[in-house]
């Protein structure tokens, strides 16, 4: 079953996850994430994104996103 499409406007926070495959590493250290977080950096500057709080664990990582422009998908 496909997932249902995601609502997106103005202004929306979303909370969003990801988790390695059979909850495996997906950092193989502080530069990977270091690394990341310098991704997700540019694409909130490019999408217009903020940030308001990120968590990165071993196997997956959570971030609340706020998107002025409606964009998350253009983002992911």
């Amino acid at each position: 079953m496909a997932r249902r499409l995601r609502l997106e406007f103005s202004g929306a926070l979303y909370h969003v996850t990801s988790r390695g495959d059979g909850r495996e590493a997906i950092y193989g250290g502080d530069g990977d994430r270091r690394m990341f977080l310098g991704l997700l950096a540019e694409v909130c500057e490019r999408f217009n994104w903020w940030g308001h709080a990120y968590c990165l664990m071993t196997n997956h990582y959570r971030l609340l996103m706020e998107t002025p422009d409606a964009n998350l998908a253009k983002g992911m």
